[in-house]
């Protein structure tokens, strides 16, 4: 049943927080602290979309430092897409913060959950984003030139998928053809590229989610949730689901991030996307940390410190 799938997360997420530093665990906002961010203006509860959708809207942060122009990172949080509204809770006290700190203006958007609409809905959200982005740069100070996309769990999915499909619009996966792009929000005409991505403990290839030891998630996992499926049944739709499927030597550089004893989404996510990437020829970084779990003992200084020397040398 889909309640065995959300409360065994909910379960997963809470025993995380217990270990997490601030800002650790990318979940439910009720799951972190706030942090208390330098910035020089913010904007909260931005629509992105155009519509009157609470699960359509970001919050924009810029650097406390005033410039005329900022380099743009979309942080999308965690929550084995199950929720629709946690942006407030998108690693603030850690990511983002590091991310201000280093001169990079922040959007944290909120997408449409698994209960909301199924895949590639939440695709087509965060590619909104970053033609929202685009379409509104004079006004928000973006700089254009540079957007990447980064997140936590299954928010790293969204930020490396984003990556390995940027610049393409469909794609036929098997029997499926996936719309990539979709229509969401008023700038349509704007390029949902992006030139960097940033995937933090990301479930990467759906098809072999049991490629390591790993929290058993019941009758339905948040894949098959999200998909309204089983890869028994219909394994192009996994396919579909996976960033390894769209890699090419085009990509934009990505680096990963994953714990050795992650019990969510097992290290071999990142280890095969690492592998994968390389082997097309992109440029990419990997760091699998021997006590890192989901989230908690990810966010040492060093690792963050490798994030922002990596989003630099990509600019």
């Amino acid at each position: 049943m889909k309640k065995t799938a959300l409360s065994l997360f909910m379960a997963c997420a809470a025993l995380s927080l217990s270990a997490q530093p601030q800002g650790g665990f990318g979940g439910f906002g009720g799951f972190q602290q706030q942090a208390n961010l330098e910035t020089s203006q913010q904007w909260k509860d931005v629509n992105y979309a155009g519509d009157d959708k609470a699960f359509h809207t970001c919050d924009i942060y810029l650097p406390k430092e005033e410039k005329a122009s900022y380099p743009v990172v979309i942080h999308i949080y965690g929550s084995a897409w199950f929720s629709n509204s946690s942006k407030g809770a998108a690693d603030l006290g850690t990511i983002v913060k590091t991310l201000l700190n280093a001169g990079y203006a922040v959007v944290c958007p909120n997408h449409r959950s698994s209960m909301d609409a199924k895949w590639p809905a939440q695709l087509h959200d965060i590619r909104a984003v970053v033609r929202f982005v685009r379409g509104e740069a004079a006004k928000y100070k973006f700089d254009t030139s540079f957007i990447a996309t980064s997140g936590f769990s299954s928010g790293g999915h969204l930020a490396s998928t984003t990556a390995t499909t940027s610049g393409t619009k469909t794609e036929t996966v098997g029997t499926i053809t996936i719309d990539l792009e979709g229509s969401v929000g008023n700038y349509t005409s704007q390029p949902s590229t992006v030139n960097a991505a940033c995937d933090w403990s990301g479930p990467i290839d759906l098809t072999a989610m049991d490629c390591g030891e790993s929290m058993k998630m019941g009758d339905n996992s948040p894949e098959d949730v999200l998909l309204d499926s089983k890869l028994s049944k219909e394994p192009d739709k996994y396919l579909s689901l996976s960033a390894t499927t769209y890699v090419d030597k085009n990509d934009p550089p990505v680096i990963i991030f994953h714990g050795e004893k992650d019990n969510v989404v097992p290290c071999c996510q990142g280890k095969k996307f690492y592998e994968v990437l390389k082997a097309a020829g992109v440029k990419t970084e990997a760091t699998f940390v021997p006590e890192g779990g989901h989230g908690m003992g990810m966010y040492s200084e060093e690792n963050l410190k490798k994030m922002v020397d990596f989003l630099n040398a990509a600019r």
